[in-house]
């Protein structure tokens, strides 16, 4: 079967799933135009996810999918941690705001517990999607048996295959050129192949479908990952400027002014590709400390980024973005689909 006959939409398109930029608003109205719309939930709690979904289905009868977190969740060393708060105390002080005493695991994983599978049976969203790893068996089958589609990112052929032997439907081959979090399984091994390889070799060693995300801009593009072999195409970069996004001004005026992104795992404590700011400049030393494990070092950034931002400083800001932000077009997400629609040629 087809990716677009198990989405159950009409052009092969999707929206990333991206978690504090996605709204419900944002994925009905690429639904809406025959692509896939998407709600990134991994950073809310099960009654925040709740609502964005109910919200989505009153905006739009088309499909969509939601996506969760599934990295290890590990205990934090108290040692990494205090060092890592220490190293940062002057830049609180400087910014007049407190210095945290300890840091939170803001981010739950999907595999923590069954509350966020159980809303998404609840729910039936027509698939969800996951990011840092793969859900448990029982997960999976659970899914499966509600007639939901899973969907799993994969950075490398070794990650594709796990994914494809799990029994997920479809891969979301990650390139390195995508920005926001690299979906790598163990965050100190990443192979960093490039999209439309990363496609080819999916193609070759797996039998499922495969989504190409990272790096796609515009149409032309897109049809290139489809004639390389890929079944659709993710985008998020692309439409993280959209009105309908969550994200604010500073965020926004970064996109069409600063064309040039970099991977750091400091902001997050995972290797995530953003707007190059103070933490790639300033924070990403060579001889930077060991940052604490994902999520705890979020916490602290993000922290760090109200107390910049509040003293009207925005060069913390975790301002996710692809490689080709530099082609980023100021388009409402419905004439944005419209035009990549053109631009493949899907009419």
């Amino acid at each position: 079967m087809s990716v677009l006959q198990l989405l159950g939409i009409k052009h092969p398109v999707l929206l990333a799933p991206m978690a504090g930029v996605s709204t419900p608003e944002l994925a009905a109205e690429v639904s809406n135009q025959g692509g896939l719309g998407s709600l990134g939930l991994g950073a809310t709690s099960v009654e925040a996810a709740r609502k964005q979904i109910t919200e989505t289905k009153s905006l739009t009868d088309a499909p969509f999918q939601v996506n969760f977190f599934c990295h290890e969740s590990v205990e934090q060393n108290p040692q990494i941690t205090q060092q890592w708060i220490k190293s940062f105390s002057p830049l609180f002080e400087k910014f007049n705001a407190a210095v945290p005493e300890n840091l939170n695991c803001i981010y739950p994983s999907f595999k923590d517990n069954d509350d966020f599978l159980n809303l998404v049976l609840e729910t039936s969203p027509q698939a969800v999607s996951f990011h840092f790893g793969i859900p448990h068996p029982h997960q999976i089958q659970a899914l499966k048996a509600a007639g939901i589609i899973t969907m799993v990112s994969a950075t490398n052929i070794a990650e594709a295959r796990m994914i494809e032997q799990a029994g997920i439907d479809i891969i979301i081959a990650q390139g390195i050129e995508a920005g926001g979090h690299r979906g790598i399984f163990n965050e100190s091994y990443d192979s960093a192949v490039q999209t439309a390889d990363l496609v080819r070799l999916c193609k070759k060693y797996c039998s499922i479908p495969v989504v190409a995300a990272g790096g796609i801009m515009n149409g032309q593009q897109a049809r290139l990952m489809l004639q390389t072999g890929a079944d659709a195409v993710q985008m998020g970069t692309a439409f993280v400027q959209c009105k309908s996004s969550a994200i604010n001004d500073a965020y926004r005026k970064a996109l069409f002014s600063k064309p040039a992104t970099q991977i750091t795992a400091s902001i997050s404590g995972r290797p995530a590709r953003g707007i190059i700011n103070h933490w790639h400049c300033d924070i990403d030393q060579p001889d930077r400390l060991a940052v604490p494990a994902y999520p705890y070092a979020y916490d602290l950034g993000k922290q760090l980024h109200a107390a910049a931002t509040k003293a009207g400083d925005s060069g913390y800001g975790a301002f996710w973005a692809g490689t080709n932000v530099a082609q980023i077009r100021d388009m409402d997400a419905r004439d944005l689909m419209n035009q990549l629609i053109l631009e493949m040629n899907l009419t």
